[in-house]
């Protein structure tokens, strides 16, 4: 009994710690961004990407459950109404997307998942099995992410993610079979703070293995297929970001540059036209953005 009271105590002088080091959080606010850029694909042009997330946050630990939002044009030149085909679409479509995610990070590990919804009109969770055509109805995807932050342990502004797709629309074709792809993302990044309160990051990040994600490498016109490569890197990119305090809120001011070497020659660097359904295979692109927080 003495040891179960010793037990209990200690216990609850961990809870009271925890409870002293831990307040709630929350962000709310959204950018406004010249391109949408993600891990090297340029997925669309002029957008507005809202963001709210609450949890916690403590010294050395931090839970954050949140919903992040695309609303923009595929591209910026907004043509409409030009003829298309299967393979080509010269027109300026909407393209939405809903991302909910929850992200824990205890004493500098890392542990989270995203489900990405783009609106399709499929189901909000696709989680099915694939269907004997070899295609899963909807576009929707989750995602398991592992990494390590050096901030939160040792302040090395330092960080290294492991993103894998486990569910939802993510497929690859291998000996004439359809499998499922475990699309793998994985990507180091530093930020190093600059005077007048700027921040410049710079992340390399690589596709270890084939996904028709990631590893788009070039458009073969010829045999109308893509090329899907083994191991890619797939981004390498550089942004500045400027902030002011402004009362309760933080404006932000970036510029992005990205460059994505998968399939990288003369031609790729510069490759789409605006609205192309395959606009993803442009290797060089950038953006800047505005965003109000509170």
């Amino acid at each position: 009994m003495k040891k179960f009271g010793i037990v209990f105590m200690a216990l609850l002088m961990v809870t009271s710690t925890i409870k002293a080091e831990v307040e709630f959080a929350y962000e709310a606010g959204a950018e406004v961004v010249s391109a949408y850029l993600w891990r090297g694909q340029y997925n669309g042009g002029l957008s507005l990407q809202p963001n709210l997330s609450v949890g916690f946050e403590g010294e050395k630990t931090s839970l954050s459950v949140g919903a992040w939002g695309n609303i923009g044009a595929s591209d910026w030149k907004f043509v409409s109404k030009l003829p298309k085909t299967d393979d080509y679409n010269p027109n300026t479509y909407f393209v939405p997307e809903l991302d909910i995610y929850v992200m824990f990070n205890i004493y500098g590990l890392v542990l989270g998942a995203t489900h990405y919804y783009y609106c399709d009109g499929g189901d909000f969770l696709n989680w099915g099995k694939i269907q004997s055509d070899g295609t899963m109805a909807g576009g929707s995807q989750t995602e398991v992410t592992v990494g390590i932050d050096l901030r939160t342990i040792c302040e090395v502004p330092l960080s290294v993610t492991w993103n894998t797709m486990v569910a939802g629309n993510d497929l690859k074709e291998e000996n004439g079979e359809i499998k499922r792809a475990y699309s793998t993302y994985i990507e180091a990044k530093y930020d190093q703070p600059l005077p007048l309160d700027m921040t410049l990051s710079f992340a390399i990040g690589i596709s270890p293995w084939k996904s028709e994600i990631y590893n788009i490498g070039s458009w073969n016109e010829a045999l109308n297929a893509m090329d899907i490569k083994n191991f890619a890197v797939n981004n390498i990119s550089l942004r500045l970001d400027k902030e002011w305090e402004v009362g309760p809120c933080t404006i932000n001011l970036f510029g992005q540059g990205m460059l994505n070497t998968c399939g990288l020659t003369k031609e790729t660097v510069f490759s789409w036209a605006a609205g192309d359904d395959k606009i993803n295979m442009q290797k060089l692109n950038g953006a800047i953005g505005l965003g109000l927080w509170f």
